[in-house]
């Protein structure tokens, strides 16, 4: 039997934090993942928006497989390389629109990845961050440099990529490749939805969306905690 586990990373292996670099892998998850590494036609996937320096610091050590980004990078045995080929020519123009909002909001930062950009207000006060991130949106909405691209709002977290860039391309790039017989999917926020979505059809799929909201998922958990308890009971 082929198994596929997909995994995204913030949010779902791990609780949020202030900041990003502040989000490190609980001491309790490296176990179950190199286990679960370890078994006969088992691939284990981390499917997340970081970068890849910055995910590949967490697991880079363990035989599993990576996915950054949202799908434009990824870790294979030759190393890393992109998943497709994709400009980042627009971040300049995306991130002078981000400036001001961001200096308007005490607390927010602007990331800047290869291939996508991030505006994140988690740190900000409520009531401004909730402020800023309406009127950022509504910038966002009738600026022509959006042009192909995307705006994806995460957990306190406003992000730009290209439209064709998506956790969804990426599952479709491993499932070409490879017959499953089992996939399994856990994925928190929007990011994860274009995960979802791809194995909607797939009859050995079984997709799983942590915490609340809307979701194609089949099946929902409540937080990190029961994640890592069901990669421990597998």
């Amino acid at each position: 039997m082929n198994r596929l586990i997909l995994l995204d990373y913030d949010g779902t292996l791990v609780d949020y934090a202030s900041t990003p670099d502040l989000a490190k892998p609980p001491g309790n998850l490296f176990n179950p993942l190199l286990r679960l590494s370890k078994l006969p036609q088992t691939k284990v996937v981390i499917i997340t928006g970081r970068s890849d320096e910055d995910i590949d610091s967490f697991f880079g050590s363990l035989p599993i497989q990576i996915i950054a980004e949202h799908g434009a990078m990824i870790k294979e045995l030759s190393g890393w390389q992109q998943l497709t080929q994709v400009d980042s020519n627009w971040i300049g123009a995306i991130r002078e629109i981000f400036a001001p909002f961001a200096a308007d909001c005490p607390g927010s930062f602007v990331e800047v990845k290869k291939f996508s950009l991030a505006w994140h207000y988690r740190n900000a006060d409520k009531v401004s961050g909730l402020r800023v991130s309406k009127a950022l949106l509504k910038k966002l909405k009738s600026a022509k440099e959006l042009e192909g691209l995307t705006v994806l709002e995460g957990n306190k977290v406003i992000e730009i990529r290209k439209t064709d860039v998506h956790k969804g391309m990426a599952v479709n790039y491993l499932t070409s490749s490879q017959e499953y017989d089992f996939i399994l999917a856990i994925g928190d926020d929007r990011t994860d939805e274009d995960m979802f979505k791809a194995l909607v059809n797939n009859e050995n799929g079984f997709t799983i969306k942590v915490g609340s909201g809307e979701t194609f998922a089949k099946e929902r958990i409540e937080n990190v905690q029961q994640v890592i308890a069901l990669l421990e009971s597998l």
